[in-house]
């Protein structure tokens, strides 16, 4: 106290030493400026660079292992052997973008090109209204899936395994376990062929499947990118109750992603029958198998909300680059099956590391 006796004010050392303390805002930013962590988040960004640069050293390599390789025939006919399972890689894409997986593409497909040729060959009907009634019922099918996931609540995997052995069984009821000859087609319905037909530039031989894999491949990528329903459809892959919460009508749409990819399947299946020249119950039998090694090499995450047409169609030209090379190479037949097993867990692993980028 003072001598007047008025209290006086005392400082602690805390609160002397108050006025001193480093007053800086705490930050919880990522450094993020590292050349690694750069080139992850470019390739998280763009999904479609990895396949494009592992195509372009595959034909790369592949030309110094067999010089013919890099001729435009070898070239062409790699897109010739994969347009069926390019077509398939796109409707997996959009079940996968959707975080599912649909393992009864092969069927739907197998089952509309013997429902077309059936009725254009056997029956007699118009050849386009085989093709619309063959791609119907591939929508159909794919919408069955749909139901079973969005509304039964069924697991992709469960559901599309189910509707496999259903498929398996049509097809082999609805066909009588025959085939479909290549000249009774040609005698009367020719225009299912029609994919199978060719254009040439120079020694490179383009068929009419083959640009169709390219144009229906870039029509989808501009309804993913360009349109509310893909915007719906990357949402419901990304999170699903967020989407619902957002208004985006989840079960209906869910539906549609699985009629559509069973439309594209039915498609698919007009083309396969240019490709092979004929329509068999046990065609395309590993075709499930294909159509998700493209999707997952093409850098689709199987976890959903992320996906890249393009990328799939990429992938699809990988594994049939990878087959042809070594083939050109004199490679056995179990070394190109190792080297595809290869690719896949490459691809999977990598996606692993592009989805902690983001965490």
């Amino acid at each position: 106290m003072s001598d007047n006796g008025t209290p006086t004010k005392t400082i602690s050392d805390f609160e002397a030493k108050l006025a001193e303390a480093d007053k800086s805002v705490a930050s919880f930013e990522r450094d993020d400026k590292t050349i690694m962590r750069r080139a992850r988040a470019f390739m998280r960004a763009n999904p479609t660079t990895i396949p494009a640069l592992v195509l372009v050293i595959c034909v790369l390599a592949f030309g110094l292992i067999a010089p013919n390789f890099l001729g435009g025939y070898p070239l062409s006919l790699v897109l010739q052997q994969v347009t069926v399972i390019g077509i398939v890689a796109v409707a997996q894409t959009l079940i996968i973008l959707t975080a599912g997986i649909d393992l009864s593409v092969g069927a739907i497909l197998v089952l509309s090109s013997l429902i077309m040729g059936n009725l254009a060959v056997n029956l007699g009907v118009p050849t386009p209204i085989a093709i619309a009634v063959g791609m119907f019922f591939g929508g159909l099918m794919g919408a069955t899936n749909g139901v079973l996931v969005a509304y039964i609540k069924l697991p992709p995997f469960i559901a599309t395994l189910g509707t496999l052995s259903v498929f398996e069984a049509l097809k082999q009821w609805y066909s009588n376990s025959e085939s479909i000859r290549n000249v009774d087609i040609e005698a009367k319905a020719s225009a299912l062929l029609w994919f199978g037909e060719a254009i040439r530039f120079g020694t490179a031989k383009f068929t009419y499947g083959g640009i169709s894999l390219i144009l229906l491949a870039a029509l989808i990528w501009y309804v993913l990118t360009q349109t509310s329903w893909g915007r719906h459809v990357h949402a419901i892959g990304d999170d699903p109750d967020a989407a619902m919460l957002s208004g985006i009508r989840t079960k209906a749409t869910l539906v549609s992603v699985y009629t559509v990819a069973g439309v594209i399947c039915g498609f698919g299946a007009w083309v396969s029958i240019g490709r092979i020249g004929s329509i068999s119950p046990i065609a395309f039998d590993t075709i499930n198998l294909a159509s998700i090694t493209a999707v997952v090499i093409g850098g689709t995450s199987l976890f959903g909300g992320r996906a890249s047409i393009v990328g799939s169609v990429l992938g699809a030209i990988i594994v049939g680059v990878f087959n042809t090379g070594l083939s050109m190479g004199g490679v056995d037949d179990y070394w190109q099956k190792f080297a595809t097993g290869i690719l896949i867990l490459v691809a999977v692993a990598l996606d692993q590391w592009l989805r902690r980028a983001s965490q």
